[in-house]
């Protein structure tokens, strides 16, 4: 109890406020995760992709340095998710940007992202997720408003709360015990 109670005091005695980070350090974090991104990406378009590896791959649709046909967009006017697996083509990565060709419906589409649109990276094969902290930017103009995503169906629905009345005053004494 003694050990105890002396270590609270070192600690609290010895322990720094938080203070104005000047480095950096998230978006360090933040940069070198994108690189882990960018060097898989290269990795499959040098040799393919091998084995079980596939890489699920979600990105902010508005942000800067996305290029999506219009009809990708009017869908996913917010993120969307794209596999690469086994049917990709022109897999091109470059030091800000990658570019692939995917089919949706029979029609094959170029798509570029910058990394700094990612908004999550996984290979499941091996279990390995990334995911950033991005600010969505706003939907171009034009698009519909995103859809609200529905809710599973075991999740029970809540009413939301009433509005507290106002203007009466409550004695505390009506509820005292007597």
């Amino acid at each position: 109890m003694y050990y105890a109670a002396l270590r609270t005091r070192v600690a609290r005695r010895y322990t720094l406020p938080m203070s104005k980070d000047f480095i950096g350090y998230q978006a360090l974090v933040d940069k070198a995760l994108r690189g882990v991104v960018r060097d898989a990406l290269t990795h499959a378009a040098k040799g393919g992709i091998m084995g079980g590896h596939h890489f699920n791959i979600v990105f902010a649709t508005t942000m800067p340095g996305v290029e999506i046909p219009d009809f990708l967009l009017e869908r996913y006017p917010e993120a969307m998710k794209i596999v690469l697996q086994h049917q990709y083509a022109n897999l091109t990565v470059g030091p800000d940007t990658f570019e692939v060709t995917l089919t949706f419906n029979k029609v094959p589409a170029t798509i570029v992202v910058p990394y700094t649109a990612v908004v999550a990276f996984e290979d499941p094969s091996q279990k390995f997720q990334l995911g950033f902290q991005m600010a969505m930017p706003a939907p171009k103009p034009g698009l519909p408003a995103p859809k609200e995503l529905p809710l599973p169906a075991d999740t029970p629905k809540t009413e939301p709360a009433p509005k507290p009345e106002t203007g009466e005053v409550v004695s505390l004494d009506k509820f005292r015990k007597k």
